[in-house]
């Protein structure tokens, strides 16, 4: 596939996108992607086009998306439940960004390699996770799976491949390694109001310092719980991090599932959003 086609499906799942056309009723990259791959679109609903374009991608070029959306489809919806189940994404870790991350009783890191990717950074990517959470799964395509159970085989990091099919099939489940968790890592990942409802519940109030000595101190505190402690009541907290309209969500179609999930959207954006999707 040529760069200008790439640049512009990447462009067109993205939360941009379609704040745009459910604000505006368009966006530049929604129309040329419409364009450019949908045959007689004039006859056809939104959400029509938007399905084929999704076809595309699962047959063409199944870029980060593809991977991220058939993810949370299978995992999040399909074995588990958003009433039970939370899915963080892009959440920094040391000097990486987790693509997909799943707590339910346990967190699990899937970090996504497409056919399009080169392994020059996974090893730094998975010793970053290790600093945050136990569980570590690289998803990828058949394509590369030998060369990842080579790289991977003396390790605890689990091997997910992505199908042609559109399916996940697990090669290898990933084992649970707290040994290098680091509290200073998990500390950073929490937002403010994360970590002070850790400290209230552990330690009965907030440090009473001033602002400047304040983020010093809360961390002083979390660092002094235990290890295990403190991972486990750090999960607790990111667990709660996404709330959905469970009623309105279940509305969305296939082909949006991940995008929706995470664009924070109130039920008059759901009503913006089927009204589009029908037009």
């Amino acid at each position: 596939m040529d760069t200008s086609n790439s640049i512009l499906l990447n462009r067109f799942f993205t939360r941009n996108t379609f704040k745009q056309v459910i604000e505006d009723g368009e966006s530049p990259a929604y129309v040329a992607a419409i364009c450019r791959y949908i045959v007689d679109y004039s006859c056809k609903t939104n959400q029509e086009c938007i399905s084929e374009i999704y076809q595309h991608l699962r047959s063409e070029y199944q870029n980060e998306y593809y991977y991220k959306n058939t993810l949370l489809n299978k995992l999040l919806l399909g074995v588990h439940s958003p009433r039970t189940t939370t899915a963080l994404t892009e959440i920094p870790v040391g000097n990486s960004k987790a693509d997909f991350i799943l707590i339910n009783g346990k967190a699990i890191v899937y970090e996504i390699k497409t056919e399009l990717d080169n392994f020059d950074r996974l090893d730094g990517q998975i010793e970053d996770y290790y600093k945050a959470f136990s569980r570590v799964v690289v998803v990828t395509s058949e394509k590369n799976y030998d060369d990842v159970q080579q790289k991977l085989r003396n390790t605890p990091v689990g091997i997910c491949l992505l199908t042609k099919k559109g399916t996940l099939s697990v090669r290898k489940e990933p084992i649970e390694y707290r040994g290098t968790l680091s509290k200073p890592i998990m500390f950073k990942v929490l937002r403010k109001n994360e970590y002070e409802q850790i400290l209230i519940k552990c330690f009965g109030s907030l440090p009473d310092v001033s602002q400047f000595e304040y983020y010093r101190t809360c961390q002083r505190l979390f660092e002094s719980l235990s290890t295990d402690i403190s991972y486990n009541l750090f999960i607790q907290a990111l667990k709660l991090r996404t709330k959905i309209d469970i009623a309105e969500y279940s509305k969305i179609p296939y082909e949006l599932k991940f995008l929706i999930y995470f664009s924070n959207y109130k039920k008059s954006d759901y009503a913006k959003l089927c009204r589009f999707l029908n037009a």
